[in-house]
């Protein structure tokens, strides 16, 4: 709630209108609780984090970066994943797509293009709504790019799976 509290005086502008957070004047923010609440993020993550303690860390995330553009969306993506598999609600999953548009924003600029998890990012949520040959793209891109074999296993069955989809249809 720190992390949430903090950001409060730049959330409205002078008009009481809402201002986005990307939009929202960082220097407005009160450090002393950012600095305050991290630590405890950090600790809430060792043990095994629930809900709240995944929730607290991508606001974490938020009030770490220094701009707007500095926010590090991949690690969000990562960690509303994490927590999808907890609470797999379509608020969850809609912010999840929020993160991930925003990496592919980033993306745009080629920064990203040899990430791995921005071509999965895109491909899963392709996947779901049967988008087959734009998912496949991706996942095609994901496995050649992981260090991980156990991700380059499951990119890689996904991509099969994908492949046999767009097949049948």
């Amino acid at each position: 709630m720190l992390l949430h509290d903090s950001r409060r005086p730049a959330r409205l502008n002078a008009e009481g209108d809402l201002v986005l957070l990307e939009d929202q004047d960082r220097g407005l923010w009160d450090h002393q609780q950012i600095i305050e609440a991290l630590p405890l993020v950090e600790e809430a993550l060792r043990q095994s984090p629930g809900p709240y303690a995944l929730q607290a860390a991508i606001a974490a995330v938020h009030c770490s970066a220094p701009r707007a553009e500095d926010t590090d969306w991949r690690q969000i993506v990562r960690l509303y994943d994490l927590l999808a598999r907890l609470q797999p609600t379509p608020v969850i999953a809609l912010n999840r797509a929020a993160a991930v548009s925003m990496a592919d924003a980033l993306a745009a600029d080629g920064e990203l293009e040899n990430y791995h998890l921005l071509h999965a990012s895109r491909a899963h949520p392709r996947r779901r709504l049967g988008l087959s040959a734009e998912a496949a793209q991706s996942y095609r891109k994901a496995p050649a790019l992981v260090t991980n074999e156990s991700e380059r296993r499951f990119l890689e069955r996904h991509l099969k799976d994908v492949l046999k989809l767009k097949a049948e249809s």
